[in-house]
């Protein structure tokens, strides 16, 4: 009998994954055994497959159909095989330039310094390289991105290559109906992830008269029209008394997820607003009492609140952030950061970066992992110093001689994020530093604090404490 892969299936091969399927429009490659592989490859339409392949391929049998002899798979489902590791998911910053000032946003619209932009001609160029990388889908992001004058003409390229946009980060001011209408008829339907930081706060934050109202009326627009939507919402001791409220109208409206996020200590934020900075031990406990509230309130968006608690509201469940590895999970080759192995990240001007929110850092420090603007992706995939980061393990955390080594926690948290050590080491660059969010959670009894507040709700983060010097709550 003669099978084919089913058109959002193909089989590909990276330097670091020996055989993998991808369906088109997921942002993961699925590992595959050598048997599976054996199979898949057989699934050309020209090969009589034998009793145990078909007994393989029923297992997979979403992934195959039978057909005629001769009937090839489509171009895309034919194999390839990238001479570069795995990153199947970019970040691209289409430009730099915004309408708006946030006081806290390197990419604010007064610092020309940051005002590049890629020309369709040049990014339709780093898509035909992406693609041949094995890139499968994008985080659209600026600046603010739809502020491209061709902004949906690069939304089709993307399509045009059997890509995917899996999210656009915007300030909402320009969506519109006919921008949707657009959207759908390419067959792009992102997660729009919308800032949004506070009732009565967000024009403060965001510098712009009118910022809240065009964020809110964006938002239903594109609830209405069938897209998801995500607030990214920043607190800080401005709008730390607006979150709660925030958190409900947003609920009222149909948003499926927000992320609270702690504004952090970026230089423009201590520039323009430095005693408005939460200190961890604020953070952690107003956002507890935040997280604890919501648990008993009914609401049914996902909240997650950055680097620490996600809810989960109707599975009635939670997760910790701080816990990389939950009970007899640990293993010294698991990622520090998912994110980082698994997505790369261009800015406005070319350059690659291990870590999006991590841009402005490299920037001020003057640090480069090379340009795609002089350098071929795939070189640049292939760079050791770029590839030490974004693959960086527990094991090399372990064995770095700093803090990690011989902290009690470490096999819980795997380090933590290699951003917040980086920001941690100060001006050293030093990737393998401590996350001190991280190290102030366990040391200080958060763990316990948060089960106890959520008791009720299942943990899917569950540690066994015994035996690490926590304090008590």
């Amino acid at each position: 009998m003669y099978y084919r892969l089913t058109d959002d299936t193909a089989l590909r091969s990276w330097t670091d994954i020996g055989f993998a399927c991808i369906r088109k429009g997921s942002r993961r490659a699925y590992p595959l055994t050598e048997r599976q592989a054996a199979a898949f490859l057989q699934c050309d339409g020209l090969h009589d497959i034998d009793a145990d392949a078909t007994v393989m391929l029923s297992v997979l049998r979403k992934l195959v159909e039978p057909c005629e002899k001769g009937r090839l798979p489509s171009e895309w489902s034919s194999y390839r095989k990238y001479e570069n590791p795995c990153f199947p998911m970019m970040n691209i910053m289409l430009t730099g330039k915004c309408n708006f000032n946030c006081l806290h946003c390197f990419n604010a619209a007064d610092n020309t310094a940051l005002m590049t932009e890629w020309s369709f001609d040049d990014v339709c160029s780093l898509f035909d390289e992406a693609r041949d990388c094995g890139v499968m889908g994008f985080t659209i992001t600026g600046g603010e991105p739809m502020m491209h004058d061709r902004f949906l003409d690069i939304i089709r390229e993307i399509y045009k290559r059997d890509m995917t946009v899996f999210a656009v980060n915007t300030n909402g001011w320009f969506i519109t109906k006919e921008i949707l209408d657009e959207l759908k008829a390419i067959g792009c339907t992102p997660v729009f992830k919308i800032s949004f930081d506070g009732i009565g706060t967000h024009d403060w934050m965001r510098r712009r008269e009118g910022a809240e109202r065009y964020a809110l009326d964006s938002m239903r627009l594109c609830l209405e029209n069938g897209f998801r939507v995500l607030s990214n919402t920043q607190v800080n001791r401005r709008n730390l008394h607006t979150i709660m409220p925030t958190v409900k109208l947003l609920d009222s409206i149909g948003v499926q997820e927000m992320r609270i996020i702690r504004t952090s200590e970026a230089p423009r934020w201590l520039d323009n607003a430095s005693d408005a900075c939460l200190s961890m031990e604020e953070y952690y406990s107003s956002m507890l009492e935040c997280a604890a509230e919501y648990a008993h309130s009914g609401m049914e968006m996902d909240l997650e609140i950055w680097q620490y608690i996600g809810l989960r509201p109707r599975e009635r469940c939670y997760y910790l952030k701080p816990v990389r590895f939950a009970a007899g999970e640990y293993r010294e080759s698991g990622n520090c950061c998912n994110c980082t192995h698994s997505m790369t990240a261009i800015t406005s001007d070319g350059e690659i970066l291990p870590c999006n929110q991590m841009s402005g850092y490299f920037l001020r420090h003057g640090m480069s992992f090379g340009n795609v603007r002089r350098t071929p992706l795939v070189e640049l995939l292939n760079n050791n110093e770029y590839l030490r980061i974004s693959n960086m393990t527990a094991g090399d955390l372990s064995g770095s001689g700093g803090k990690c080594t011989s902290c009690p926690y470490f096999q819980v948290c795997g380090g933590g994020c290699r951003a917040l050590g980086v920001l941690g080491a100060g001006d050293k660059g030093d990737f393998s530093h401590e996350d001190v969010f991280k190290c102030y959670f366990f040391e200080n009894g958060w763990y316990q604090k948060v089960t106890q507040a959520l008791s009720g709700w299942k943990n899917l983060s569950e540690i066994s404490i015994s035996g690490l010097n926590q304090k008590e709550a």
